[in-house]
């Protein structure tokens, strides 16, 4: 009797639960209104909100830890690595090195946090004539033990450099695949951080978006037996895998060395697939510090609190930068990308 490639199958939650070598998915959609001269939301829009701490979706959008401007105000990282994905929307990032940017759709952020850092990530309405929606994901990856010391450092892999593979299969219906990090056939993402636990190809860490059109069908190259690997399908209708039906918003595990076929149904789908060889270290987690110990947690939590990670080198908590700005990166050696 032939496997099954489904290993699991269950709601999406949120965050989107993940497997060793990643820690946990965020998802975020947001409606956004027009931005008014700060780009920020008007204070009648504000009005009902737990500012500072409003997760709740009200009239299609959320500020998060924003007061004006939504977004993730400076707050602290050490041992693990953020991949931002930017699927519509604007990100402004300023970090506690001096290090900053502004990046858009198509755009993704790698940041190794290492030993500590501080960041922001302002979501700008640049649009004062129009809506401003934003969807994203952040993706947490591991670090093993040898490289949670690491000095933090970032990387942009700008929209320019991502390659996009176009499949179709034999009824010519297309499905798109994003190759954010590792490779599909013989087309290989961009370089990630170089400490990250994706630098090394023997991990086989795997990040692809994908797009189907209605009814197309499309096959998973496999890896080996050892990698974990997640399918999140939070957009469209159903797909079918091994003759089993799926409706959206699910995350599928998968036997990474059988053979798998998603076949969409009747609408547009869309997921995020995640893949990679796990750390297999103990975890421990405290809000944005992953080590492997819980004396290690008090230490990050401790170090913190000397030293903030460099400090604050910005006027504002909430940074973000001019509205004339174009996509820009400037890091911590005082390079700077424009685009």
């Amino acid at each position: 009797m032939s496997q099954s490639p489904i290993l699991q199958v269950e709601p999406l939650s949120s965050p989107w639960k993940a497997q060793d070598p990643f820690l946990f998915s965020a998802y975020h959609r947001d409606e956004y209104p027009k931005g008014n001269e700060k780009m920020g939301i008007n204070a009648d829009q504000l009005k009902g909100r737990y500012i500072g701490q409003d997760f709740t979706i009200k009239d299609g959008f959320r500020m998060y830890h924003g007061s004006m401007i939504p977004g993730f105000p400076y707050h602290p990282h050490r041992g693990f690595e953020t991949i931002t994905i930017v699927k519509e929307g604007v990100i402004d990032h300023s970090d506690s090195l001096k290090g900053a940017g502004r990046y858009t759709a198509g755009d993704v952020q790698w940041m190794t946090a290492g030993k500590g850092v501080q960041h922001s990530e302002m979501f700008p309405l640049l649009n004062a004539d129009k809506d401003n929606p934003l969807e994203i994901f952040q993706i947490w990856l591991n670090l093993p033990k040898k490289s949670k010391f690491v000095e933090p450092h970032y990387k942009m892999l700008w929209k320019e450099t991502i390659p996009v593979v176009q499949s179709k299969d034999e009824n010519g219906k297309l499905t798109e695949i994003d190759i954010i990090a590792g490779t599909f056939n013989e087309t290989k993402a961009p370089d990630p951080t170089p400490n990250s636990w994706a630098a090394d190809p023997k991990n086989e860490v795997v990040v692809y978006t994908i797009r189907m059109e209605a009814g197309a069908s499309w096959a998973i190259p496999n890896a080996t037996e050892e990698v974990n690997r997640n399918l999140y399908f939070y957009k469209g209708e159903s797909i079918t895998i091994d003759d089993r039906t799926i409706d959206v918003h699910s995350r599928i595990a998968l036997n990474p060395n059988v053979k798998t076929t998603i076949t969409n149904g009747s609408k547009e789908a869309f997921f995020l697939f995640l893949q990679g060889k796990p750390i297999e270290e103990p975890v421990a987690q405290y809000g944005p510090f992953v080590m492997n110990t819980e004396q290690e947690i008090r230490d990050a939590m401790s170090d913190y609190q000397k030293t903030h990670f460099g400090g604050w080198p910005w006027p504002m908590k909430e940074q973000v930068w001019d509205k004339t700005q174009g996509r820009f990166a400037r890091y911590a050696d005082g390079t700077e990308e424009q685009k």
